[in-house]
């Protein structure tokens, strides 16, 4: 079993935050992983289900950021878990908007939210880190991460959602890289040569489907950007 940690804060107020990018992941892999409906517990909301072989258990604290760890620490406590049994979703400043990187372990590197989990847990425990750029002082962090995402970033973000969505399965058997190859598909898919060689297509990543980003989307796809589908959720 696997527990899957999202950060954010609660209510339609910070919902399109860029902070809460963590919670825009765990309900993404919900929705498109057939997931049991959220349940308040654990000073928070889970949802169960399975990706690929594992039970996981998504788990939205609903404390506010910075008490993160007092809903972490519950469920981990309550389902006999260890730390390395648990994966954190995060904003991540120090990385570009859209790249996406796995940790094992290390410092919370200020982040309110993983400061609180070391308090709770340790810091033996994963994490999937969301870059969304940084605001370029540190005076402007404040209000630069609890602001929504721009209208131009739409783009990006829901390709880095899908990317995580499709890799969940993975992520959930331990499976980094098969992760990380998911996500690229996405967030940078294979290019054309551009060569007279009859417009051959990068190979992909081993392990991964190379026409996974080619495919033509399902006619009952819901066509509405991240940000829309969680101003809607609210109304």
């Amino acid at each position: 079993m696997r527990l899957f940690a999202g950060l954010g804060n609660p209510g339609a107020k910070y919902a399109g935050n860029r902070h809460n990018i963590g919670f825009m992941a765990l309900d993404r892999i919900a929705e498109d992983h057939g997931f049991a409906p959220w349940r308040a517990r654990f000073q928070g909301e889970v949802s169960e289900g399975r990706l690929g072989t594992e039970k996981v258990i998504l788990l939205k604290p609903a404390t506010f950021m910075n008490l993160s760890g007092q809903s972490v620490g519950e469920a981990l406590r309550f389902y006999k878990l260890t730390p390395a049994d648990l994966v954190v979703f995060h904003d991540e400043l120090d990385l570009a908007p859209g790249k996406c990187r796995v940790k094992q372990g290390g410092g919370h590197a200020g982040h309110n939210g993983l400061r609180s989990i070391h308090q709770h847990v340790g810091e033996a425990y994963g994490r999937v880190r969301m870059g969304i750029g940084h605001p370029g002082h540190k005076d402007r962090v404040a209000g630069y991460v609890l602001h929504d995402f721009a209208k131009a970033d739409e783009g990006w973000l829901d390709d880095l959602l899908r990317g995580i969505s499709d890799g969940a399965p993975a992520l959930a058997e331990g499976d980094a890289a098969r992760f990380m190859n998911a996500v690229s598909l996405r967030t940078a898919p294979p290019r054309s040569s551009g060569g007279t060689g009859g417009g051959k297509t990068a190979a992909a990543p081993q392990g991964v489907p190379q026409d996974t980003p080619k495919a033509a989307p399902a006619a009952t796809e819901d066509a509405r950007s991240p940000l829309q589908k969680l101003k809607d959720h609210f109304k």
